[in-house]
């Protein structure tokens, strides 16, 4: 057969990817990809620590994250993307930073980390307001709320996993359930986006639907790892009736419906039967379910 009027595979463009040891979503990570950009991934040195701020200290030190740039540099990709999000949110705003730069000085290339990219993203849907779903921990979540905190956004409210292993065995249930909860009004007032946080929490498919049912935008942490890479290549990722992607799919907050049954009024229910939103003691470390 005759293949010759094909011309061969276009030309591509690279991003790379510094992944944690135990990341699990490669294909997550592609599905908002354009056919003509490749990812190339690598992953930080197995360390035997379960998933804590120790573990995200030590995969985020500069030197690891130095040695993963310079194994891309051979496939020239034209960004540098650090996919985890407690990894690049540990340090605070200024640790992210001066990761970003300790990535651009060993691969001379633009980089970016997830948890910058999150920052990146609310900015872009001016959001001023956040909700948050983490697997974590009581303690890696409270870094994540000073996290944002230190960028001038409010955590309305925020539901946790207590998670140290094995995250991207939640299923989507689980990652919807959670959703609701968080974005519940609280103390604080309404959130104007909800945010997904981890790499290895799997996210893409709900998040349209949460975005319909909550009728605020979802981000999550593969997808703004994704959008903010591409977006330093000048293309747009691929992500149908997402809020931060598709300019369409955004609209404004609605509030909550009161009618006996909704959704929002059963998370509302579940909410009032809680203690009042606030930090948790650090005796919560161990449950399976938490709320800050």
């Amino acid at each position: 057969m005759d293949v010759s009027f094909l011309g061969g595979p276009g030309p591509q463009r690279g991003v790379g990817v510094v992944a944690p040891f135990d990341f699990a979503l490669d294909r997550e990570l592609w599905r908002w990809v354009p056919d003509e950009v490749s990812l190339h991934l690598t992953r930080t040195p197995y360390v035997p620590v379960e998933v804590s701020l120790d573990l995200a200290r030590m995969i985020s030190e500069h030197e690891t994250l130095g040695d993963a740039v310079r194994t891309l540099t051979a496939v020239a990709p034209e960004v540098v993307a650090y996919a985890c999000t407690s990894g690049s949110f540990v340090g605070g705003v200024v640790g992210e930073r001066a990761m970003c730069e300790a990535m651009s000085r060993a691969g001379s290339v633009p980089a970016i980390t997830t948890s910058g990219a999150l920052l990146e993203a609310l900015v872009e849907l001016d959001v001023r307001r956040v909700a948050l779903v983490t697997p974590y921990t009581v303690s890696v979540t409270r870094v994540l709320e000073s996290y944002v905190a230190q960028a001038g956004v409010t955590v309305t409210g925020c539901a946790y996993m207590s998670l140290t292993r094995h995250i991207w065995k939640v299923t989507y249930r689980e990652v919807v359930d959670m959703a609701r909860r968080a974005a519940v009004r609280g103390r604080l007032g309404a959130a104007d986006a909800l945010f997904l946080s981890c790499t290895n929490l799997p996210t893409y498919d709900v998040i349209p639907q949460l975005e319909a049912e909550l009728r605020i935008p979802v981000i999550s942490a593969n997808q703004v790892t994704m959008w903010a890479a591409l977006r330093r290549l000048g293309t747009p990722a691929v992500g149908p009736y997402q809020a931060l992607i598709d300019e369409s799919a955004r609209s404004k907050p609605a509030l909550p419906d009161p009618r006996p049954g909704s959704v929002v009024q059963n998370a509302q229910n579940v909410q009032d039967a809680r203690p009042a939103q606030g930090l948790t003691d650090r005796s919560d470390e161990k449950q399976q379910e938490g709320w800050t």
